[in-house]
């Protein structure tokens, strides 16, 4: 039985689109070295330059893709991915509950976000496994070391295999990063490669995470000054985010340098924990979600959801719909892959919400009679601002007002259509604000 509302692929409010329409002027400003300035009047003489394409579309790209699966194992895992505002979809993702032969009570899963194309990222999520296992470090009879050396040596094998297909087959210029994790009876090892994210959540709590490879970073910035390249307004050269990606081969060609210490570095970091019954839930994700909420928040948020709805797939979509009401503009990408350990339906948890959702329900109506009072018009920008100023007692953690605004959507339109049926002359609300 679901038991919570199912995230919808709703249209997106007027100021949502404003959003992106500002946050396009920032990105053009980074990426062409700010406006051009141009004298009152003068004709637009447009450059290549100046018709680069924009990386945003006017309108997100709501379709949602999920699916979900479980093995014997005890793991239950979904993952959704969704294109948003993105004029491409890069992400790609790999999902296996359960190896097979004398690997069988393992799994692997695993998030790539492809940037300048998706040719890497597509690769690497139909392909990465085997070069792991190729390696021979991956056993039944594990030996964390070598297992850790393993995944190591397949990233690296992986990218020498992809740097000669790319150079005989005039492949794109992309890369992706790549945050994994295998889980054999005993540990969990965390990879990443880049600044996608995997988090472990134990009895509550993110006992840990893995830390983002950026230019930056100390460590990082030292490899890259090492091999010639510069960190400029936070990127590699200006250009590149990351610090470590597969694929980028423009930036592997250092010839007398060792692969790890290219400008951008093809090996991964990669690390194991002991696995114990208080583990909850593992969530692997792109940075779509993790640059719109931060780990406590997100590993709060999943557990309380785990406890009002038992379908994955809608968690994952309601992750999805929160990130984009907070303002991610990129692709989102997460899986989310729950242990025996993990928070259970509740009925005080359902009752709390259903609580909640009618409360909400009642202040939506309340602001728009309230409006309607003072002649002014019931705008749903404003209603949900009135709301997020609001001490709301019940709210999800690490949601807070921003993951109801379905909820709110729904009880706008719903009192909206109530007053137009009642007053279908005296209504000055557009289409749009019904949006």
């Amino acid at each position: 039985m679901r038991t919570a509302r199912r995230a919808s692929n709703v249209e997106v409010p007027s100021f949502l689109r404003q959003l992106v329409k500002e946050t396009e002027k920032m990105v053009t400003f980074f990426f062409k070295g700010g406006p051009s300035e141009r004298v009152p009047g003068e004709e637009e003489n447009l450059n290549e330059d100046d018709t680069m394409p924009s990386p945003y579309l006017e309108r997100p790209i709501l379709e949602k893709h999920v699916s979900e699966g479980g093995s014997q194992l005890g793991l239950n895992y979904a993952v959704a991915s969704m294109q948003g505002w993105r004029a491409h979809m890069e992400d790609a993702h790999t999902c296996m509950p359960q190896l097979k032969g004398e690997l069988e009570d393992w799994a692997y899963f695993a998030v790539f976000d492809g940037h300048a194309g998706i040719t890497v990222a597509q690769y690497c999520s139909r392909n990465l496994l085997d070069h792991i296992l190729t390696t021979g470090g991956i056993k039944a009879n594990e030996d964390p070391e070598q297992v850790k050396e393993g995944i190591r040596e397949g990233f690296l094998d992986i990218d020498r295999h992809m740097h000669k297909m790319a150079r005989q087959d005039t492949w794109d210029r992309s890369g992706s990063t790549a945050a994994a994790v295998m889980i054999s009876p005993h540990h969990i090892y965390f990879i990443n490669c880049g600044d996608s994210r995997t988090l472990l959540c134990n009895d509550g709590q993110v006992i840990f995470y893995t830390e983002d490879h950026k230019p930056f970073n100390p460590r990082e910035k030292e490899r890259i000054q090492n091999a010639g390249g510069s960190v400029t307004l936070q990127r590699i050269n200006g250009s590149l985010a990351v610090s470590r990606a597969l694929g980028d081969f423009d930036f592997k060609e250092v010839d007398w340098r060792p692969e790890t210490e290219q400008l951008v570095s093809p090996e991964p970091e990669v690390y194991e924990l002991e696995r114990t019954p208080e583990d909850e839930f593992l969530i692997l994700a792109c940075d779509g979600v993790w640059d719109a909420i931060g780990n406590e928040e997100l590993c709060a948020f999943v557990r309380n959801r785990l406890q009002v709805c038992d379908d994955l797939r809608d968690i994952c979509a309601q992750v999805i719909d929160l990130c984009l009401y907070k303002g991610s503009l990129d692709n989102i990408s997460i899986i989310i892959v729950c242990f025996r350990g993990a928070p259970q339906v509740s009925q005080e948890a359902l009752q709390q919400e259903a609580e909640l959702e009618q409360h909400i329900d009642m202040k939506v109506e309340e602001i728009i009679q309230r409006m309607r009072s003072k002649a002014e018009n019931p705008d749903l920008l404003y209603v949900i601002k009135f709301l997020a100023e609001e001490e709301m007692p019940g709210l999800p953690p690490g949601g807070g007002i921003t993951s109801k605004r379905d909820c709110i959507i729904s009880a706008y339109q719903k009192h909206i259509s109530a007053l137009r049926t009642h007053e279908p002359m005296d209504i000055g609300g557009s289409e749009e604000d019904s949006n």
